[in-house]
């Protein structure tokens, strides 16, 4: 990670080396904490625009909500931090998080601290590489399932839930795959260790629904609109890994993966081991889109 000049913390911004949190502080020993990942591109007219800032924001908002957590600053307050931020970092482009988290005082599982926020900002790259955007990555059905919707909170992004996505991701990886791809309770297909996944079989896309326990993907939501846009069908529906195996074309969508195509599975080609014409005209569009070069999806960009 590459260092930045500031940090917003608790209403003001700081040296990034001066924004500290307490030992003692509640999130780290339990967990208990929200958080988004957002990124920011230049645009093709020279400009720079986050995406789909708004939405980051109010699923930041809703996750407090599911965990009984108050954020101490209106939505609109993190907007602008958000941006004053990038500004104060004169970063053209990069990676946002967002984190409320509860602070230092009391210990124990329960006990109800005053929440901090912060926002840090610094430059990243292909999550996934730029040789896995263009070629496609090799992913790995973990030993791990998703865990169950009455364990975990699936509509929240908590912080103590990705203990579950490291392990699936340092399995997948220590065995010499790109990523995981977990399932669920019942054994379908849910999504990879941070991405939704999504299958191309016979001109259809395929992608688990949000009735089942996977992260409702604000980049997944992008992709539901492009391809409605471009007349691509999709069936929002649970499926197996041996479908999975079958599937003419696989990809992950997230903020970090952004558009990622998977060439092969389990050890199992997927369709041609490359990209596939669906996957690359999706890839391409949603660039397309993120770099202001789609008028029809300019609502997706607050510009700073």
């Amino acid at each position: 990670m590459k260092k930045a000049d500031k940090i917003w913390l608790d209403g003001k911004l700081v040296d990034w080396d001066d924004a500290r949190v307490h030992v003692l502080t509640h999130t780290i020993h339990y967990g208990v904490g929200v958080f988004e990942g957002i990124r920011a591109y230049r645009t093709a007219d020279g400009r720079s625009a986050v995406f789909r800032l708004p939405e980051h924001l109010q699923r930041l908002f809703d996750s407090a909500h599911i965990i009984l957590m108050e954020v101490p600053f209106p939505l609109e307050r993190l907007h602008e931090a958000c941006l004053e931020t990038l500004r104060a970092n004169r970063q053209p482009e990069g990676y946002l998080r967002p984190v409320a988290m509860y602070g230092y005082g009391s210990m124990g599982v329960g006990a109800i601290n005053p929440v901090q926020v912060f926002i840090a900002t610094w430059p990243w790259g292909a999550y996934l590489s730029d040789d896995g955007l263009k070629r496609g990555i090799r992913a790995k059905v973990s030993s791990f399932a998703r865990l169950h919707v009455n364990v975990n909170m699936v509509r929240a992004k908590v912080s103590g839930q990705y203990v579950n996505s490291f392990l699936a991701n340092r399995e997948a990886v220590l065995a010499g795959y790109d990523e995981a791809i977990l399932l669920d309770g019942e054994g379908y297909v849910a999504e990879g260790s941070g991405e939704n996944i999504f299958m191309v079989k016979n001109g259809t896309i395929f992608t688990p629904s949000l009735a089942s326990p996977v992260l409702a993907g604000i980049t997944r939501d992008s992709v539901l609109r492009i391809a409605g846009d471009l007349g691509i069908p999709v069936v929002e529906q649970k499926f197996t890994r041996d479908t999975m195996y079958l599937a003419d074309e696989l990809f992950m969508t997230g903020t970090a993966a952004e558009v990622t195509p998977v060439r092969e599975v389990d050890n199992r080609r997927i369709g041609a081991g490359q990209p596939g014409p669906i996957t690359k005209k999706i890839q391409d569009v949603f660039f397309r889109a993120v770099h202001g070069e789609e008028q029809r999806y300019s609502e997706w960009l607050t510009y700073y």
